[in-house]
């Protein structure tokens, strides 16, 4: 079950003027899509609704949307930051079926860098997908996607079909699909060739 729940209230109007008004009411204003019903506007406390965001759990998860005695899951799928206060400013949730299988693009973090012979030799981290869009039931979207890099020279690759994914998850990029290589960095590279030398006078 989600763990976030959404107190909202549904919004007289829609427009940039509508929005200002929610805002100066201390509430984020944003709209309900999805399913078979209409587009609704709705509004969050902002003080509610930054306590969601810091949870980490908000954009992307599966959260329930409550509107006086009637509930909803819905995943937030668009969340907009003032560009210099950075506070939220809209948001965009979608309808679900909480057992429904979705398409939704999730994280990708590393972990073991300091495990991989590349990087220790000064090779460099080059990550080709940063979230992966993957196929998965709604009430079971994994927080990220972790790739260990335990062993990594440099010129390997992670691959989607190396990912150790759920079983109820499927990734929707090709299988040979690059995540992430180690590469040679110049540091790396004039390093090798300081050693090629040496080697060669010695």
């Amino acid at each position: 079950m989600a763990d976030i729940v959404l107190d909202v209230e549904v919004r007289n109007g829609t427009g940039s003027g509508a929005a200002r008004a929610a805002r100066r009411e201390g509430k984020v204003p944003g709209i309900l899509y999805g399913g078979e019903l209409a587009p609704v506007p709705i509004a969050v406390s902002l003080n509610e609704f930054r306590k969601a965001l810091y949870t980490g759990k908000l954009a992307g998860h599966l959260v329930t949307l409550k509107y006086g005695k009637e509930t909803q899951k819905v995943i937030a799928k668009a969340i907009d930051f003032h560009p210099v206060t950075d506070v939220p400013v809209h948001f965009d949730l979608f309808r679900v079926d909480e057992h429904a299988t979705i398409k939704i693009a999730v994280p990708v973090h590393f972990k073991n860098q300091e495990a991989s012979p590349g990087l220790k030799k000064g090779g460099a981290l080059n990550i080709t997908i940063h979230e992966l869009e993957i196929t998965v039931p709604a009430d079971h979207i994994p927080e990220d996607i972790i790739v260990d890099l335990t062993g990594f020279e440099i010129g390997q690759s992670v691959h989607v079909s190396d990912l150790k994914l759920p079983s109820d998850v499927s990734p929707v990029p090709a299988p040979e699909a690059v995540i992430a290589s180690v590469t040679a960095s110049r540091a790396s590279v004039s390093e090798d060739a300081a050693e090629a030398a040496a080697d060669a006078e010695g």
